[in-house]
């Protein structure tokens, strides 16, 4: 049983979209960031870094913060969703460096400017409107040599696909995009996915695309 400390943003839904995935038992806490909940000391204590998620394994007493270690170790504790070596290995481990390293703090930025505090600095909405479309434009091409972005349905997937769910609040037209809307759409149809969405807010649907 694994206790997963999250809230509905895009780096939360990345773990229980994993842990639906994995097919791991799991309790979930829910961590309301507008509460300040992430500042908590019980939390501190499995998230020094006050961010979620995190998760505690009560097989092991492991726990993990940061999203994207939280996605590698449940791969290496399951031997799913990430190849053992060779390129695939590498592919994986590389577009998931590229969304933790940009497609989502670039995106995250995005959010601010664009979506919560409009109209209020022109340079930064030009600068992370453009930066997303480019980041967009980047997986699109991805997405044009393979179904997924490292050959099979990975972690890296279960990354990048979140943070993609906003598209809305990017200002991003996922029509522009034909290859990412098709990988967007076919992720959503997983079920797993879509149970993972609603955690912790079982109200929560998917966005779709018009």
């Amino acid at each position: 049983m694994i206790d997963l400390y999250t809230w509905s943003t895009p780096n939360g839904y990345k773990a229980s979209i994993a842990l639906e995935e994995f097919g791991l038992e799991y309790t979930t806490h829910p961590i309301n960031i507008m509460k300040d909940d992430q500042f908590q000391p019980h939390f501190l204590k499995i998230s020094p870094n006050n961010k979620i998620p995190a998760i505690h394994d009560n097989d092991n007493g492991q726990t993990v913060f940061e999203s994207g270690a939280i996605l590698l170790y449940l791969a290496q504790k399951t031997g799913k969703f990430l190849a053992a070596d060779g390129p695939r290995h590498w592919q994986a481990m590389e577009w998931l460096m590229w969304q933790m390293g940009g497609f989502g703090p670039m995106l995250g930025q995005a959010h601010h400017f664009l979506h919560f505090n409009p109209g209020k600095a022109e340079y930064a909405e030009d600068r992370y409107a453009a930066e997303c479309k480019r980041l967009y434009g980047v997986l699109d091409r991805r997405l044009a040599e393979e179904d997924y972005v490292a050959g099979d349905y990975s972690i890296a997937d279960m990354a990048i696909w979140p943070w993609a769910s906003r598209f809305e609040w990017q200002r991003i037209d996922l029509n522009e995009f034909a290859n990412v809307k098709r990988w967007y759409q076919a992720i959503a149809a997983r079920p797993a996915v879509q149970a993972g969405f609603k955690v912790p807010n079982p109200d929560r649907e998917i966005p779709q695309v018009a």
